[in-house]
């Protein structure tokens, strides 16, 4: 077994990039993902990779689809104002099929907001973000030790898919400290015959664009990228179940929410009411049809999040009317406590609203 090391998110996510290939990093400062950023200006050196801090996001994000077009395996970060500034950019990237990896370490908004944690980019990293008909797979880890697996996991999705992967974590995440351990990985190289390195052996270059002025071409290509974004629906989905098989109240959260919500659950079943908990790990694609099947047994669900209701939305959709959602969340860098979240289960379970009989 690898020796455990104690490491703060932002930085143990630098370190898994860098077990997982990254050579190229492309930032700039913004908190509370700024230590990702420091951390990857030291190591970078080290191991004869690039690092450059960019003048601005709007830089860094086409630097990485320079690089990611040229065949690297390539990250950038920054957290919820910045990664606005980013989106044309992915828009670009995921439009040119670029493999390609972004960490958002969410900060409460809108605008510039505060600096505590967050969940309110939901919207903005599930539902695209920026303009066209596009996808990123997006990957919500809940510890530190998550987010370097899920980091070392987008690499291979996004050089699997050609398509950008999004991690989206959290101030809390981002800032807490917990042990880690980075297993022996075996990186082998990807190969990139699409990739824009010149001609080498080949009769004609590779063109990396995302222009295509006649509508017939733009429309056959949003086809195959919808045609991919299927694939990616149906191979892909990560979730974790807790205490499904009787449970009459379903709690639904991701990131840093899942763990409050975990203790209130356990404290709930302690006392002898039947919670169980779906944790999506894959918040797109989002795992609808599990929580489809719950609706069939369960009597009802309540969604938790650090914002006003976003992943609500897709849990609403994902039920489809079957059963009642009730949600809870708090907002602008808030957090609940364990207390809280119980309130909440303990409520609707005196209200008789959560009742199979």
């Amino acid at each position: 077994m690898a020796e455990k090391i104690l490491m703060k998110g932002n930085e143990a996510i630098g370190e898994a990039a860098i077990v997982a290939g990254c050579r190229h990093y492309f930032g700039y400062p913004i908190t509370p993902q700024t230590e990702l950023t420091e951390y990857m200006s030291r190591r970078m050196p080290q191991i004869n990779g690039v690092f450059l801090q960019a003048e601005s996001e709007v830089a860094a994000i086409n630097m990485v689809y320079g690089a990611a077009g040229a065949g690297a395996r390539v990250m950038t970060s920054s957290s919820s104002p910045g990664i606005s500034l980013k989106m044309e950019g992915i828009s670009y990237i995921a439009g040119a099929e670029l493999p390609s990896v972004i960490v958002n370490i969410v900060r409460g908004g809108p605008g510039l907001g505060g600096i505590q944690p967050a969940q309110s980019d939901y919207f903005q990293a599930t539902k695209g973000g920026g303009h066209g008909d596009y996808r990123n797979i997006v990957l919500a880890p809940n510890s530190v030790q998550e987010m370097v697996d899920n980091t070392i996991l987008a690499f291979d999705l996004a050089d699997k898919y050609r398509n950008p992967v999004m991690l989206l974590g959290d101030g809390a995440l981002g800032q807490m400290m917990e042990p880690v351990e980075f297993s022996a990985s075996d990186v082998k190289p990807v190969a990139k015959p699409w990739a824009a390195t010149g001609l080498r052996g080949r009769t004609e270059s590779n063109i990396i664009n995302s222009l295509h002025l006649q509508p017939e071409k733009l429309e056959l290509h949003n086809i195959h990228l919808q045609k991919k974004y299927a694939q990616v629906a149906d191979n892909e989905v990560r979730y974790e179940e807790l205490y499904t098989d009787d449970a009459e109240l379903v709690l639904v959260a991701y990131g840093i929410t899942s763990r409050i919500a975990r203790s209130a659950m356990e404290k709930a079943r302690s006392e002898g009411l039947k919670v169980g908990m779906v944790r999506p790990i894959t918040l797109w694609p989002f795992p609808e049809k599990p929580l489809a099947v719950l609706a069939q047994k369960a009597a009802a669900f309540l969604t938790l999040e650090l914002s006003a209701g976003q992943m609500l939305e897709d849990v609403r959709l994902a039920v489809n009317g079957a059963k009642p959602v009730y949600f809870y969340g708090r907002a602008g860098g808030m957090m609940p406590s364990p207390k809280a979240v119980y309130e909440q289960i303990s409520t609707l379970f005196n209200g008789k609203e959560v009742n199979n009989s």
